[in-house]
């Protein structure tokens, strides 16, 4: 049901969008012009855990206040802890759709497909799995520059289950919350 709600929620979110008219068009734009590059970096350092964290991100402003595209994730981790360490490696991709709704205020609805390594033992066995997610909720843009953005945003997963005992998964709560930055032209 909380599906169903979430694929309503974007179908409203991209009629609303094709239905502002003239006013929402990017016609003459130039193709590259249309292309937004952003993403985030996450770095942890310590004498107990190692994290970096790349997802970089590609969009195409569809109209002036409708943007699709993609990301990719890669995230590593190495716990010191243990002997032997630890090391996982975690990767995904999703597309996703990002409606502004009022100036520099926007709404996200994703799609997110993420492989993820647990550890099963202390003795560096790992078990690999891989996560489904349906992802909506907004955020904000603030201006850095003409073609530079620094974003926030809160995400929550209708995805998420309290795993069982003993079960690990990506994500310790339903409510995902990102920043990062991005590249392109964004009519600010």
């Amino acid at each position: 049901m909380i599906r169903i709600a979430s694929l309503l929620f974007l179908l409203v979110v991209v009629s609303n969008a094709f239905g502002q008219g003239e006013e929402n068009s990017l016609k003459g734009t130039p193709f590259k012009d249309r292309i937004v590059f952003g993403g985030g970096l996450g770095l942890g350092f310590s004498n107990v855990q190692d994290f970096i964290s790349v997802s970089p991100v590609v969009g195409y402003r569809l109209t002036e206040r409708l943007m699709a595209g993609a990301n990719i994730s890669y995230r590593y981790t190495n716990y010191k802890y243990y002997r032997p360490s630890i090391k996982l490696n975690d990767y995904g991709v999703g597309p996703f759709a990002r409606f502004t709704v009022y100036k520099n205020i926007f709404v996200q609805a994703e799609y997110e497909y993420l492989n993820y390594e647990f550890p099963t033992s202390s003795i560096g066995e790992n078990t690999r799995k891989t996560f489904n997610s349906f992802l909506a909720g907004g955020g904000f843009i603030q201006p850095l520059g003409p073609n530079v953005g620094f974003y926030l945003m809160a995400l929550y997963n209708f995805s998420y289950k309290n795993p069982p005992a003993g079960e690990y998964l990506p994500y310790d709560s339903p409510l995902v919350l990102r920043a990062g930055v991005n590249i392109g032209n964004f009519g600010f």
